[in-house]
């Protein structure tokens, strides 16, 4: 089994390879690798696509490596690999970034991904430390997390998404925010779950031995 970490310089992998690996080692789930090629996306059983930073920047710098997006998008809606995104790597799953400017996402989830917007003045944006996940749906990556379990959250948009079936948990930040989507084999978590102590780990845990 072999899970690979997309590098595309969208960001510092160490502490997510380093989670990834922990618990594929505890788990008997394979090899983890990082990497920037097609050809071992290609022969992934598990693709994780993490991203840092502004959503039109992750974009291009995705479609600036030759092959690698089209390697992603084959292996996920062709031939059902499971997917994790995280942060921005969940959010360009989305149909639009409305981030600086509108940018096309991958259009695998309907939605946009819009500037949080708490109720509260009080609040600042970007929504940045920890908060205590709301579960929506029960899914087998979710195995053993409850709603109230924490997670380690830096961003400054979230994932609305056009189907209510697709948002799998949110948290409250003065009003709902989006924290983890999925359909068939896709998965995305705005927070980090690399960052997120037990929860991020199992989480990890669960997705390395999910099989849909």
């Amino acid at each position: 089994m072999l899970t690979v970490l997309v590098d595309y310089d969208s960001g510092n992998l160490h502490s997510a390879a380093k989670a990834f690996q922990r618990m594929a080692d505890e788990t008997n789930a394979g090899q983890v690798l990082v990497s920037s090629h097609p050809e071992d996306v290609a022969r992934a059983d598990r693709i994780v696509l993490p991203g840092d930073g502004a959503f039109p920047s992750c974009r291009r710098a995705l479609g600036s490596y030759g092959g690698l997006f089209e390697a992603i998008e084959d292996a996920v809606t062709t031939r059902a690999r499971p997917f994790l995104g995280i942060c921005v790597g969940m959010q360009m799953m989305a149909t639009w970034g409305r981030e600086y400017t509108d940018t096309q996402g991958f259009g695998w989830i309907p939605g946009e991904v819009i500037r949080i917007t708490p109720t509260d003045p009080r609040l600042k944006v970007p929504h940045m430390g920890w908060n205590d996940l709301v579960i929506d749906a029960n899914h087998p990556v979710l195995s053993g997390i409850a709603t109230g379990d924490h997670a380690y959250f830096v961003h400054s948009y979230h994932f609305k998404v056009e189907n209510p079936a697709h948002r799998l948990a949110h948290v409250d930040y003065a009003g709902d925010v989006t924290a983890i989507i999925g359909r068939d084999t896709m998965l995305g978590t705005q927070f980090h779950p690399e960052k997120s102590q037990s929860t991020g780990l199992r989480l990890i845990a669960n997705f390395l031995t999910w099989k849909p």
